[in-house]
């Protein structure tokens, strides 16, 4: 290399040609590849939105897919609560006299291993009773359905008309209750 006539050598051979510089002497081929870029960015941010929902879409799917599955029985147990709430009725209804009847004791002894049966059924669904007496009325669990005179304080539950069930976290039917307000 010479000192005094100071010159770059390049290795290999340089490709002008593609090259050329504008009026201001700005390179057209940076300013596209700066759209190029601008344009890729873009794109990627839209690749992260559609992902994003994607995957928003699903998770909610599968709770979708859990609600239905855990929930599905929702309208056969409130039929079913209307047995119950029969089948109730009849055994209170039996007289101590019948109950005592021998001929009487195999029909009552079937009405009562049905409600247990019953029962038993509702517990492996998670259905369970609401608990009403003497608790405070909670619009959520419970109706009410008159106001009673009473010491109690007022606003606590003294009379279960219709009991309330729970299917596992919701409400399956609102206890029906009288609600004890100042005598």
């Amino acid at each position: 290399m010479n000192t005094e006539d100071p010159k770059i050598e390049l290795e290999g051979e340089i490709d002008f040609d593609g090259i050329q510089a504008g009026e201001d002497g700005a390179d057209p081929n940076l300013d596209r590849l700066a759209e190029l870029e601008k344009e890729l960015e873009e794109v990627r941010q839209h690749v992260l939105y559609a992902q994003a929902e994607t995957q928003n879409v699903r998770r909610r799917l599968e709770q979708e897919k859990t609600a239905a599955t855990q929930y599905a029985a929702t309208a056969f147990a409130r039929d079913m609560l209307s047995v119950k709430d029969n089948l109730e009725r009849g055994l209170a209804s039996i007289p101590e006299e019948l109950r005592a009847d021998e001929k009487m004791k195999g029909l009552v002894a079937g009405l009562e291993a049905t409600g247990r049966e019953l029962e038993s059924a509702f517990q492996r669904h998670g259905i369970a009773r609401v608990e009403s007496l003497g608790k405070p009325l909670d619009p959520h669990l419970h109706q009410a359905m008159l106001e009673v005179p009473s010491d109690e304080e007022p606003g606590t539950i003294v009379q279960e008309m219709q009991a309330g069930y729970t299917i596992k976290d919701r409400l399956l039917r609102p206890a029906l209750v009288g609600v004890a307000k100042k005598g």
